[in-house]
């Protein structure tokens, strides 16, 4: 008796030991391997409508992966250089940008002091040059971190590959992992997929679609540094509650001021359209059935975004997202109901 507890407490210790080494080696590239599963289930609807035609998983993977990486190496090679060029622009032109005279002109009375005012331009001037400090530094980074990005990016595609062609063995695989019953497990997965689709397809996806309808009114309307404001829109599309109105309503101000009234006009109209397409498209990519509460979305991705970095915008809230369902699935609830499918107030 004593031998047998001896080999299973052994048994144990190495498989702990195991798992130990095995999370310290996967670290590294845990956010790599996470990005590659989650472009598995955002393209997922491409593969299977690709492989009735092409009838073969390996080809149908490959294909979808040679037009993602199309669909990010052409822009990014092209829009690039530009971007780097407005950043610096936009840099130089806020070291001698006039901010209070806009606002002296919407506030008289709050502005009448010379000193506030003073105070006032000092601190958006420290503020933008800062951001753009941080921006600028961000993209040497990337490139001087380009070898160990390239590393992270033949896992990411790898995984994209694999999780494509091997969807429902890994499918399958997580399920014998589970120690659910039958009725629970099919509950959660369900659960999973509807809300991963929500957080996915209805906020980021439709949020950079918002984005890049700002950017047309910007670049239609001849605004100065418009694809930097529109990587701008598309980061603040993807925020709930946050959305592209933060940068479009202050561009608009500004060229109204400016007594650019038509750009102004355009640029207004756009934004608008921007903001509303959101009540369009969402149920055409999410069910109705399924709702993220905004305020979970938000403090999930502002919390991913801290831990993570980029790729914490996605990762945080389907975490959060999971935790809640797990917990309500144990509470005994047919549906998580809470900040989950459906609560709106």
């Amino acid at each position: 008796m004593e031998e047998i507890y001896f080999k299973r407490a052994m048994s144990a210790i190495i498989v702990l030991i195991l798992a130990v080494l095995s999370f310290f080696l996967i670290k590294p590239i845990l956010l790599s391997i996470i990005m590659g599963l989650l472009l598995a289930f955002l393209f997922m609807p491409i593969y299977r409508w690709t492989y009735k035609y092409v009838k073969s998983k390996n080809l149908s993977a490959s294909l979808i992966c040679v037009l993602f990486m199309l669909i990010l190496i052409i822009p990014m090679w092209l829009l690039t250089p530009m971007i780097i060029d407005q950043s610096f622009k936009f840099y130089l032109a806020a070291q001698q940008m006039d901010f209070i005279t806009p606002f002296k002109k919407i506030f008289p009375s709050l502005f009448a002091s010379d000193q506030f005012s003073s105070e006032v331009g000092s601190v958006l001037r420290s503020f933008i040059t800062k951001t753009t400090n941080s921006f600028m530094n961000s993209i040497s980074q990337v490139i001087l971190n380009f070898p160990t990005l390239a590393l992270h990016f033949i896992v990411v595609i790898f995984t994209f590959f694999f999780a494509l062609r091997d969807n429902e063995r890994l499918i399958g695989y997580v399920k014998s992992l589970l120690p659910f019953p039958k009725e629970v497990e099919k509950k959660l997965f369900d659960s999973s997929k509807a809300i991963t689709a929500a957080v996915i397809y209805g906020q980021v996806v439709i949020g950079v679609l918002q984005g890049i309808v700002a950017g047309i009114g910007f670049l239609i309307f001849g605004v100065p540094n418009a694809l930097l404001l529109t990587l701008l829109a598309i980061i603040a599309g993807i925020f709930p509650i946050i959305g592209t109105t933060l940068v479009w309503l202050p561009v608009a101000i500004y060229l109204l001021i400016a007594n650019n009234i038509g750009a102004a006009t355009g640029v207004l109209i756009f934004g608008l359209v921007s903001s509303s397409i959101d009540n369009f498209l969402r149920p055409v990519f999410v069910s109705k059935r399924t709702k993220v509460h905004s305020s979970l979305i938000l403090i999930g991705m502002i919390g991913g975004l801290f831990l993570f970095g980029i790729l914490g915008i996605i990762i945080g809230p389907l975490i959060l997202a999971y935790l809640l369902i797990i917990i309500e699935l144990y509470r005994g609830k047919q549906e998580p109901k809470f900040l989950v499918n459906g609560l709106k107030g």
